[in-house]
């Protein structure tokens, strides 16, 4: 018999719309849901929470995936085995340039990949590298509201706290040299599995600190802060309009 709810996420076959909206915490997914007309609850297991509604009378879904790689690879692949076929990643990151602060926003052109889930996934040298149309409808929808933001590459690594210095750790004076704009966690993982099934993806992000400024350890992060939330409802509006206009 056919399946028609996925194993992990729970994800019904078919019910996923063509466009999708990710974002690491559940609670986001609400957030994005709040701004959908007749949002309906799709599925919730695990860290993966879902709903879907419309957008200006868009079909749009939007499902939460935690945080690293691996885990989120897991809600790509289902969402795209469910129906997804563009998916804008709407998340935070670490700023890794001196002039960009809390609150600022980036879009992802393509990702530095740092992870485990990669060096398992694509052979080594394959690019990470987001969808250019769907990009540039993001980049467009975000410089409607933020001329200033920033696009470019991104790091997306598998470690937050640090450990100690070993052979692949990134160095994070090294990224900033290269322009890379800032750190996260699964950017790479959705621009490869775009690519390895034929499907659109982009990803916007909120700076929440400046990691060359501050130390990554628990005492100093604050991602709560009021202006990171109000970027982070921005970035969403963006998505959106990105998803509407290229449906």
């Amino acid at each position: 018999m056919t399946q028609t709810t996925l194993p992990i996420t729970g994800l019904p076959v078919g019910q996923v719309s063509p466009s999708v909206i990710v974002c690491g915490d559940p609670a986001r997914a609400e957030r994005v849901a709040a701004r959908l007309d007749g949002a309906t609850l799709l599925s919730n297991r695990r860290e993966y929470r879902a709903y879907r509604g419309d957008y200006k009378g868009q079909p749009i879904t939007v499902c939460s995936h935690g945080i690293g790689a691996p885990g989120a690879a897991i809600a790509f692949e289902e969402l795209i085995a469910a129906g997804a076929r563009r998916i804008i990643r709407v998340g935070t990151c670490g700023a890794l340039q001196p002039d960009l602060t809390a609150g600022d926003l980036i879009v992802a052109t393509a990702a530095v990949q740092n992870t485990g889930y990669g060096r398992e996934t694509v052979p080594d040298g394959y690019p990470a590298s987001a969808d250019p149309a769907l990009t540039l409808a993001l980049a467009h929808a975000v410089a409607a509201v933020r001329p200033a933001a920033r696009r470019g590459v991104v790091l997306s690594r598998d470690n937050f706290y640090p450990g100690v210095a070993t052979p692949t750790t990134p160095d994070y004076r090294t990224m900033s040299a290269a322009r890379v704009l800032a750190v996260e966690m699964e950017c790479a993982a959705l621009f490869l599995v775009g690519s390895l099934r034929d499907v659109a993806t982009a990803a916007v992000l909120v700076v929440d600190g400046n990691v060359l400024s501050a130390s990554e350890s628990i005492d100093p992060y604050q991602p709560g802060q009021p202006v990171v939330g109000d970027s982070v409802a921005e970035a969403i509006g963006c998505a959106l309009e990105a998803l509407r206009t290229t449906a």
